[in-house]
Parts: structure tokens; C-alpha cells; sequence
């Protein structure tokens, strides 16, 4: 990371601490005190132990993504780039900014930069499409489950439902009608490019050109030779998703409350989604405003709070941790092939 991200990454982090400050001074009272005095530290291990095999599961995606396009990435290697993308979602805008890293190292383990972007590109559409399935599930189990629920819960997964759908159902359009899509992208991206010189706007109408040719040979590569990448890749976005989400659940218990499983997925999907809407650094403050919000409508206000901080422990600074630990055998590996070549180039001009 250059000295700018460094310094996003530290804007994120305050974003943040500012937001968790605020929301414990507005939460913590009396009962806060009973509450930390049941804490079980256990749980909290749990979620930690939870979380990194969230991240395996991702790890062994890319693996066995790979693996499917004829080609042998290390899991040590994917696990690492997994870490590395955590820092740089970071401190890009939105959580979903590792993307370049993941590209990046897949091209280093000699997997061709084509195909390297077709699999990242399947990740997404593949999170996507499993959000969406996770939404309508959680959302038909609250019906059932509960006569008089709340509408604040109900209106917001409504939406957030919907656009999923909405999204997936495009994407399935798009599979065969490429055009279809490139048109679409232009029409919302002339809303914002009115004012733009025409060079500009030219550049950008190519890229999306391109971007669009890309997403289409990478859903052509998987569905027509690699159905069997298609599968190990669903089996491990469910496994992960389902891992991150159950974390808040595990938190929730080593508070003393009862897990709130549905509730609580229901509140995951809405924060996944709004987290990756580019609005703050990491969406640091975001994330802790969205989670207090959500969680207040069927936790103790008490707890609110606390829960709030643990989580973001687990799921964000935990990541910035192993995150720079991943980036430092990155960084530490280019300089050292870096050095590598340079001598190498000396030898050969002797």
C-alpha cells in the first residue's frame, strides 16, 4: 500500500472509532454492567475460530475455482490474497475493493490474467446470487414465524430483497444478451457524464465496453467449461456466507442473549448490502450505524452498544490485522523478485 491508502486506511479507522464511541454513550446504562458480568469469553473465541474459517472457505473457493480452469494455485497462496484483500476493502469506498488484489495474485501464481478476472468476477455474481436466495429464505421464515412483525424490519428487507432479485434476474439476462447490458450502463452513466468533455466521456463508454466484454467471457468460460468451478464455488460462498453471518449470533450468546438466528440474518443481508454501497472508507461508520439501527429493533438497547463493538472487532479490525500481515509477504515477495531480476538482468548483460 502507497502512502495515500495508509492514510484512508487511518480515516476508516477513525470513521469508525468516532461511530463506536457515539453509539456506547447513547447505549450503555445500568444494565450494561449485569450484562458484561455473564460475558463468555468462549463465544467470542468462537466467532474468531468462525471467522477465520469463513475466510478457508474463501480461500479454498479461489482454489478450487482455479483448479477447475486447469489451474494449481496453493491454498497458502489463495489464503493469503484473501488477507491482503481484506486491507485493501479496507480502505477502499464499499467493502468490495479487494478485487485488483485478488486478480493481482492469481496472475502471480501463473494463473493467465484472463482467467484470473473471470474468477474474481464469478466470485461476485455468485455472493450476489446467493444474497438474493438468503434474502427471500430469511424473509418467507419471518412470515411464518411471526404474526405482528415490525415493519421496520419488514419494509427494509422488502427492498433490499427486491434489488437483489432485481440484480440477479439482469444478470441472467445479460448472460445472453451482452448488448443489453453495455446499453443500460451507458444510459445510468450519461446521468452523471452530461457535463463531462466528450474525450472523457468517450474513454469511459470503451471501459465500460470492455468491462462488460470481460464479464461476459468470464460467465461463458464457467458455464460452458467449467461447470464443476460453478459448483465448488456455490458450495464455498455458502459455507462462507453462512459462516460470517452466524458470527453475530455466536457475539450475542457470550453476551447472554439468546442467538436471534433469523433476525440476525435478516439484519447481516441488509448490512452486506449497505456496506457495499461507496459511501466511507470500508464503510467504516456506516457499518456501525446500519448494525445499531438493525440489531436495536430485537436486542436490549443495553447490549446494543457492546454487541456493536465486538462485532466490528471481529469482522473489521481483526481483518485489518491479518491484513497487513498479508500484505507484508506480498510486498516483502515483489521486492525480493524485484532484487531477483535486476540481478538477473546484470548477469545478462555481462
Amino acid at each position: 500500500m502507497d502512502r495515500s491508502q495508509w492514510k484512508w486506511l487511518a480515516v476508516s479507522i477513525a470513521f469508525s472509532l468516532i461511530v463506536l464511541a457515539l453509539v456506547l454513550y447513547f447505549t450503555i446504562d445500568e444494565n450494561t454492567i449485569e450484562y458484561l458480568q455473564k460475558l463468555q469469553p468462549e463465544f467470542l473465541i468462537a466467532a474468531l475460530v468462525l471467522h477465520m474459517g469463513s475466510l478457508c472457505a474463501w480461500a479454498l473457493r479461489i482454489k478450487f475455482m482455479s483448479r477447475s480452469l486447469g489451474h494449481k494455485v496453493p491454498f497458502m497462496h489463495c489464503l493469503n490474497m484473501v488477507f491482503a484483500n481484506l486491507l485493501i476493502a479496507a480502505v477502499t469506498p464499499s467493502q468490495a475493493g479487494g478485487e485488483p488484489v485478488r486478480i493481482h495474485e492469481l496472475y502471480r501464481a501463473d494463473v493467465p490474467l484472463g482467467d484470473a478476472t473471470a474468477i474474481v468476477i464469478m466470485e461476485r455474481v455468485l455472493d450476489g446470487i446467493l444474497l438474493g436466495i438468503i434474502g427471500g429464505i430469511a424473509m418467507l421464515a419471518l412470515w411464518l414465524g411471526s404474526e405482528n412483525l415490525d415493519i421496520a424490519i419488514t419494509l427494509p428487507l422488502l427492498f433490499m430483497w427486491a434489488l437483489i432479485t432485481g440484480f440477479v434476474i439482469l444478470f441472467a439476462y445479460s448472460v445472453k444478451n451482452p448488448d443489453f447490458l453495455k446499453n443500460l450502463i451507458k444510459k445510468a452513466s450519461s446521468w452523471f457524464t452530461k457535463r463531462w468533455h466528450a474525450d472523457k466521456a468517450e474513454k469511459l463508454m470503451s471501459g465500460i465496453d470492455s468491462e462488460v466484454d470481460n464479464f461476459h467471457d468470464a460467465l461463458k468460460k464457467y458455464v460452458s467449461y467449467s461447470k464443476t468451478g460453478l459448483l465448488w464455488g456455490t458450495f464455498f460462498t455458502v459455507i462462507y456466507w453462512f459462516g460470517e453471518f452466524f458470527i453475530a449470533s455466536l457475539i450475542l450468546m457470550g453476551l447472554g442473549e439468546g442467538p436471534h438466528i433469523i433476525e440476525s440474518f435478516v439484519a447481516q443481508i441488509i448490512i452486506a448490502i449497505i456496506m457495499m454501497i461507496p459511501l466511507t472508507p470500508g464503510s467504516s461508520g456506516i457499518a456501525e450505524l446500519s448494525a445499531t439501527s438493525l440489531y436495536n429493533l430485537f436486542v436490549p438497547s443495553s447490549i446494543v452498544g457492546i454487541f456493536v463493538v465486538l462485532w466490528r472487532l471481529v469482522l473489521y479490525y481483526f481483518n485489518i490485522f491479518i491484513g497487513v500481515m498479508g500484505t507484508v509477504i506480498i510486498v516483502k515477495r515483489e521486492v525480493l523478485r524485484k532484487a531477483l531480476k535486476n540481478k538477473f538482468d546484470e548477469i545478462r548483460k555481462i
